[in-house]
């Protein structure tokens, strides 16, 4: 129980942080859509599989190989 409500609050932290760093990429130039929802979507779907690949590298190094709780 106490693994799974690490797991969920490193994936919110690497979330966030995730689109803030993408928010600094300038997709819009990358993209040449007149719909910037587009992009948006583009930018949030980018920060998940970051997140998810960072939550599983840090719970990989640190609780799955006993280190941790």
């Amino acid at each position: 129980m106490a693994n799974s409500i690490i797991e969920i609050i490193l994936f919110v932290v690497c979330f966030i942080l995730s689109f803030y760093a993408l928010s600094a990429v300038r997709f819009e130039a990358f993209c040449r859509v007149k719909q910037p929802s587009k992009v948006t979507l583009l930018m949030f779907l980018c920060a998940l599989a970051l997140a998810y690949l960072c939550t599983q590298a840090i719970l990989q190094l640190t609780i799955y190989n006993g280190l941790g709780v």
